[in-house]
């Protein structure tokens, strides 16, 4: 699948995308970076029974179609939990796989069964499901969790979109191209810019023209290699 292909449910969730408000234009938007941007993705938005089943099912989808071999799937708090329980639930309704799912708390439990580790053991290969990598920040932080755990290994994170752009002004690699080549993992988005822009072209043309050449002007200006 080349870089820009598109597959029925990657064109599903642009459109969803669209139709919500999840994908929005009409900025520029302050990123935490400070620069500015021609359009906005709020995975937050997704918050709705079936917004979230649309979302897992592309995430299921795209583990799927990745081919990535796992043990368990893990949620980083907050936003991480119902992403990953949604998924769990699209693997197996959709793709008749029973995956195991662990998620932690911030806080640790002090009573009960205790600790900051809800569900499924975390053990074996994990993939972790989460909305977004920006500066990495929160990702190093589900590392931590899962170096803890003696026999967990991180092998991939699923994210919702990469916005395909330098992680700062003196480096050509995005913030995920540095998390894989730190972690040495693969993240793997559901639909990338480039896709974004490719499937608005082809279905919304002269009607979104302005939006189209915003975000290529933005790519231009800031893409990674």
């Amino acid at each position: 699948m080349s870089e820009a292909s598109l597959k029925p449910y990657q064109s599903e969730y642009i459109d969803l995308a669209l139709q919500w408000d999840i994908l929005r234009f009409g900025g520029p938007f302050t990123l935490k970076s400070g620069r500015k941007s021609p359009y906005f993705f709020n995975a937050g938005l997704f918050n709705s029974g079936l917004k979230l089943q649309k979302m897992a099912e592309c995430y299921a989808n795209r583990i799927v179609d990745s081919g990535v071999e796992f043990d368990v799937l893990f949620g980083p708090a907050y936003k991480g939990i119902p992403l990953v329980a949604a998924t769990a639930l699209a693997l197996a309704k959709n793709h008749g796989r029973d995956v195991a799912f662990c998620f932690n708390r911030k806080e640790a439990k002090t009573h009960g069964e205790g600790g900051n580790l809800v569900g499924a053991p975390l053990k074996g290969r994990v993939l972790v499901v989460d909305d977004v990598i920006t500066a990495g920040t929160a990702i190093n932080e589900a590392v931590d969790i899962i170096n803890a755990q003696p026999d967990a290994k991180l092998i991939g994170v699923v994210i919702a979109l990469d916005r395909q752009e330098r992680a700062s002004e003196d480096t050509q690699e995005s913030a995920i191209m540095q998390v894989e080549k730190r972690l040495g993992i693969k993240v793997y988005s559901v639909v990338t810019l480039d896709q974004i822009i490719k499937h608005m072209e082809q279905t919304r043309g002269d009607a979104a023209r302005a939006d189209i050449e915003s975000m290529q002007e933005y790519r231009k200006r800031y893409g990674c290699a």
